[in-house]
């Protein structure tokens, strides 16, 4: 009874250690569901409305510089009108369209430890991911995606060393976005590129979790850990001050969605959570039986001690089925033409 118990708790303790190592795997992952990012949003109260005086009164980091992003010169009809607001409220911004060609060529001059990555990548998209951090690092100023339309000047966004946008349902998105040259955050970013640079089988994963939102998102929860001070914080752009107003910063167009069946799949996993979750706990449980029925068959049975006044070795001690198969004098073959032992 000792011993079957003593095996219990090497079985329990086994299990414990398993969920823990998978606990600290996802844990920044976990935590992104509790975090909505109030403890550095930027508040409505400091943005100044359209036109104010108060905006040539506030403090300018950010370079005038906007940042976008396409395979080349040649922009879709349905994004050009939001192309064309950026350009059109801003006519003092300097304006950097990054086509395939200029940032292949962009990261072999300034980034040439990167350029390997750069170009394997699996999807176009990650390209376009991944140069939206680097010319932020190094040029600063502001990206904004294509299918973001500029609302009104952006100049009270220039305020703030650093800021991205706060998406639904929890982290931040890379689709606007700014900060001043050599930020610490984006130098961060762009270091951690390559370690995230995994495949996790669905395009749609692989894509959010190795430069994507996603992969943002974790980035930014740990870089957050570190206790950045004024300089080094990253500021968060809440969905009001976003898009929802008519005071708010951009606007946001039909998008030429990269998204396949794969994407489908996770935004149908996205609306059914909680039965997923129910259905995965109940499957953790009968794996847990599973395997607590496994372990009782091989270890425990052979552990058992042997009849009164059986011989040692004779057939009333049991051996784990593993050790009675491999570790007998004896051994079977599986052969075509099979002898009995």
């Amino acid at each position: 009874m000792v011993k079957i118990r003593r095996g219990l708790l090497i079985f329990l303790l086994i299990n414990i250690l398993i969920i823990g190592l998978l606990v600290r795997s996802v844990f920044t992952l976990i935590t992104l569901l509790f975090e909505d990012g109030a403890r550095d949003a930027i508040l409505r109260a400091e943005i100044p409305a359209p036109n104010s005086e108060l905006i040539e009164q506030k403090p300018r980091f950010i370079p005038k510089i906007i940042h976008q992003t396409y395979v080349n010169e040649s922009i879709p009809e349905h994004w050009r009108e939001a192309q064309q607001s950026c350009i059109d409220y801003h006519p003092d911004y300097e304006y950097r369209l990054w086509t395939d060609e200029k940032s292949r060529h962009f990261i072999a001059t300034e980034y040439p430890w990167f350029l390997d990555t750069f170009n394997n990548y699996p999807e176009p998209i990650q390209r376009a991911d991944a140069i939206r951090y680097f010319v932020l690092a190094y040029f600063g100023g502001i990206y904004i995606d294509l299918d973001d339309g500029c609302n009104r000047r952006l100049d009270p966004l220039l305020s703030y060393y650093a800021w991205v946008r706060r998406t639904v349902p929890t982290g931040v998105s890379n689709d606007a976005m700014g900060a001043v040259p050599q930020h610490p955050f984006f130098i961060h970013v762009i270091d951690m590129l390559q370690q995230y640079n995994r495949s996790w089988l669905l395009p749609y994963i692989t894509v959010m979790y190795s430069t994507g939102p996603l992969f943002l998102s974790v980035i930014w929860k740990e870089y957050m850990r570190s206790n950045p001070n004024e300089e080094g914080r990253v500021r968060i752009l809440m969905p009001d001050e976003y898009n929802r107003h008519e005071w708010s910063f951009f606007t946001h167009h039909r998008g030429n969605s990269w998204h396949g069946k794969d994407a489908q799949f996770i935004f149908w996993m996205g609306r059914h959570w909680l039965l997923l979750t129910i259905l995965g706990f109940a499957a953790a449980g009968l794996v847990g039986l599973g395997a607590w029925w496994a372990y009782n068959r091989v270890f425990l049975e052979g552990m058992a001690p042997p009849p009164k006044g059986a011989q040692r070795g004779s057939p009333g001690r049991k051996f784990p089925r593993f050790w009675r198969r491999f570790g007998a004098k004896q051994s079977y073959e599986l052969l075509e033409n099979r002898h009995e032992v």
